[in-house]
């Protein structure tokens, strides 16, 4: 999985973590990203999740280049451990870990690979790795992967929804050509 297919996946499960999500709410947005069940995922698991989220979305919402790597660096102080090839038992690919092991608590897999991840497309870009939507009704968080000038809506809909908006509160003279 790519980076920004796992910074996708920590944007998404953000969102469902904000409100009371059951297993099977959050077991949904990791088999959307790709991860292969069956998922040993627990309460408590969900639990854990709903608060290291607060610490993604600051990722999401850094400011500058500066303030994301101050926050990256955060969590894989935290979470992450020396990275490692696993395969699970060979139940999958070999692939690359940065948590302790693969019995470990799952909060750890999940900060620990969405914290290397947000480093790679950093490294990669020079460019914090998403952001939080401009849309005051909407403030999703979101992976940037483009070129070019960096994002500032989540969607198409969101910025065209507040397009018209700013269209409409100017005042008829203003529209006139």
């Amino acid at each position: 999985m790519g980076p920004f297919n796992v910074i996708g996946r920590a944007a998404d499960l953000i969102v469902v973590l904000q409100e009371a999500p059951t297993v099977e709410d959050v077991t949904a947005v990791l088999v959307e990203h790709g991860e292969r069940e069956p998922f040993r995922l627990t309460a408590a698991d969900v639990e854990a999740l709903r608060e290291a989220a607060p610490q993604l979305r600051e990722v999401f919402a850094a400011a500058s280049v500066d303030e994301a790597v101050t926050r990256i660096n955060a969590l894989l102080a935290r979470y992450a451990s020396p990275p490692r090839l696993t395969s699970h038992g060979g139940v999958h690919p070999w692939h690359l870990h940065a948590d302790r092991d693969d019995d470990g608590p799952l909060v750890d897999w999940f900060m620990s690979s969405t914290g290397l991840a947000m480093a790679f497309a950093l490294a990669e870009r020079q460019r914090p790795p998403g952001g939080i939507c401009a849309s005051e009704s909407c403030r999703r968080p979101f992976a940037d992967p483009g070129g070019g000038s960096p994002r500032r809506y989540c969607s198409p809909r969101c910025a065209t929804r507040e397009r018209v908006a700013a269209h409409r509160r100017a005042p008829r003279d203003a529209r006139r050509p």
